[in-house]
């Protein structure tokens, strides 16, 4: 299963508020927070194939925009699953993830994962009958590794085109 990852500047680990103008950008590996996937991705057979970054400031000036230009440079790379996040508690992600799931859903048909806490109330209400979002803990709460767990078993799930009926009921918003 060939994997992209979405991340904001911060979880790309190129700066961190201070670098929110970061502009669109993307790297032929995983970088940043993808490395806390390693060893879950052998679990799905999965092979992170790129990770592609904005900073969440940057991705607000235009959304629209901005949200199809990920669509785009998904798309040129034959994704088999997106994954937009994981976000925490970081709404300003979380929107940004949300924003480009969705696009990237609806104009390349590619299927996507995202994830973020409770604390991103608003962003989770508007998009999660949209989008699959999984449940995470906030940034240094329990429960991290089940949730990262789950964020691939359903990008397998979803690349597969398996029933996921019964998982996002468990495990999403």
């Amino acid at each position: 299963m060939k994997i992209i990852f979405i991340l904001d500047q911060i979880q790309a680990g190129l700066g961190g508020v201070e670098q929110s103008m970061q502009p669109l950008g993307g790297k032929n590996m995983g970088i940043g927070s993808v490395s806390m996937f390693e060893k879950i991705l052998p679990k799905v057979d999965g092979q992170v194939i790129a990770t592609l970054y904005s900073g969440d400031e940057f991705f607000a000036s235009d959304p629209e925009t901005n949200a199809l230009k990920m669509a785009a440079m998904v798309k040129k790379m034959n994704a088999d699953v997106v994954v937009c996040g994981p976000c925490f508690h970081y709404e300003g992600y979380g929107k940004m993830a949300a924003q480009s799931a969705y696009a990237i859903e609806t104009r390349t048909g590619i299927p996507t994962v995202s994830a973020m806490s409770k604390e991103v109330a608003d962003v989770i209400a508007e998009y999660k009958e949209k989008i699959n979002i999984v449940k995470m803990p906030k940034k240094g709460e329990v429960g991290l590794s089940e949730s990262l767990e789950h964020i691939l078993e359903l990008a397998k799930l979803k690349a597969e085109q398996a029933d996921t009926t019964a998982f996002v009921l468990a495990h999403c918003y």
